[in-house]
């Protein structure tokens, strides 16, 4: 028995590979910024819909996608931007056929902009964006940025990985909700995976909000995913939060006991390594995602025994 037991443990290791932020570090801003770049793409070329829901990547079997994107021009073609974290290429497709592949290696943000942008334009895509980047200190614009420059193939690809693994528990996890959701996405701003439920009643407004919070939180949500972490918090985690935040969220009981509210970050926590450490990773990342739900959602009044399949 305790054989298969360390199998078993050896085996969801390898399911959720090690991702210290401070072994990569350097690689997680550059790639949270290339990803800004061809976001941004994506967010001028896309007709809107709520909450930003144009704007995310999608996770496939090889990396992050764009998903289709019209082009605006003569033809009205669409054309799709795939970062391949297998062979480490941004691969730029086209509804027409034609491909072109940039390589994914260590080089400055405004290497990247330049030759992202450039690319799509010799495929007869012309687009501008705003370059400043958004939701991280201290901005540099993409053109200007020759300080964030760092690519190691192994953790993007293992950054990768685990985005992919967690997704695989939020699609059991999603299946009991019955009220509105969003899809499970990769944002680029904050740069973590993330899946919403709504309760269906419009959020009081947030007084001196910026817009993309305003169009994110206009109506009641509950949160979650998973983090690489930042300077703040710096560790990966996997995140779950109401908002607005109910009275007394901070002292719900959350299950696996590993799991906590951050009060600094306002939300509920479980770090990646307590839950990789676990006999059953993935059941304790379930019952995460179901308990910090749970006190959310009784704690604000939702009606749950309409938005959930009995």
């Amino acid at each position: 028995m305790h054989i298969t037991n360390k199998r078993h443990q050896e085996q969801a290791t390898a399911r959720w590979p090690a991702l210290p932020l401070e072994a990569w570090k350097d690689t997680c801003q550059t790639l949270h910024l290339w990803t800004q770049v061809i976001g941004k793409v994506r967010l001028v070329l896309s007709p809107s819909i709520n909450h930003w829901w144009h704007v995310p990547f999608y996770l496939t079997a090889r990396g992050l996608t764009t998903a289709p994107i019209p082009s605006h021009g003569p033809t009205d073609r669409t054309f799709e931007v795939l970062f391949d974290f297998i062979d480490h290429h941004l691969l730029i497709a086209t509804s027409d056929g034609a491909t072109q592949a940039i390589p994914l290696v260590a080089r400055s943000v405004a290497s990247f902009y330049q030759e992202s942008l450039a690319t799509l334009q010799t495929l007869g895509i012309e687009v501008t964006i705003n370059t400043l980047p958004c939701e991280v200190p201290n901005p540099i614009p993409f053109e200007q940025d020759e300080r964030h420059a760092s690519y190691d193939p192994f953790y993007a690809q293992c950054f990768w990985q685990t985005l992919v693994q967690t997704e695989m528990v939020l699609k059991h996890y999603r299946s009991f909700f019955l009220g509105k959701s969003s899809p499970i996405h990769v944002f680029w701003g904050s740069f973590d995976l993330a899946l919403s439920f709504f309760s269906g009643r419009p959020a009081p407004e947030r007084k001196g909000a910026d817009r993309i919070t305003r169009e994110a939180y206009s109506h009641e949500v509950i949160s979650c995913g998973f983090w690489p972490g930042d300077e703040r918090f710096p560790t990966p985690a996997f995140y779950s939060y109401t908002a607005p935040a109910p009275p007394g969220i901070e002292s719900a009981s959350l299950l696996p006991a590993a799991a906590s509210y951050n009060r600094e970050l306002g939300e509920c926590l479980l770090r990646y390594d307590d839950m990789r450490s676990a006999s059953s990773p993935e059941q304790a990342l379930l019952d995460f995602y179901q308990s910090s739900y749970q006190a959310g959602a009784t704690l604000a009044a939702w009606d749950r025994e309409a938005l959930e399949r009995k």
